[in-house]
């Protein structure tokens, strides 16, 4: 399992930021998605993610996005605790719950020096 360090935290955090203060809901989406990436290794965190993105589809009336994220929500903390999670995941529900995806370049370097 990955430590949560404090420069991991802040990684999740900014994006989390980023994505409250983001103008408009595709970006606001990409943030989450980037947020998710970081978090996976870290159940708390992990699930607080689920429960942003569960928020944001509720507030775009997406009732599916909304339905996936509440099943991730369930199993976002076991997940993570037994480190059986996809690696570059998004968290929505359009990817699939255990389809791996490449992480970025950027957000893969910065994950790499956070966990130092």
């Amino acid at each position: 399992m990955h430590k949560l360090t404090p420069a991991v935290r802040d990684l999740y955090e900014r994006e989390m930021t980023s994505a409250r203060k983001a103008p408009d809901t595709e970006l606001r989406w990409a943030h989450l998605e980037r947020a998710h990436i970081v978090s996976q290794p870290h159940p708390w965190l992990h699930t607080r993610n689920h429960v942003a993105m569960f928020t944001l589809a509720l507030a775009q009336q997406d009732r599916r996005e909304a339905l996936g994220q509440a099943i991730r929500i369930a199993v976002a903390a076991p997940g993570s605790l037994a480190v059986r999670y996809p690696e570059g995941n998004t968290g929505r529900t359009a990817a699939g719950l255990m389809t791996p995806m490449p992480i970025p370049e950027d957000l893969a370097q910065a994950m790499a020096r956070a966990d130092r």
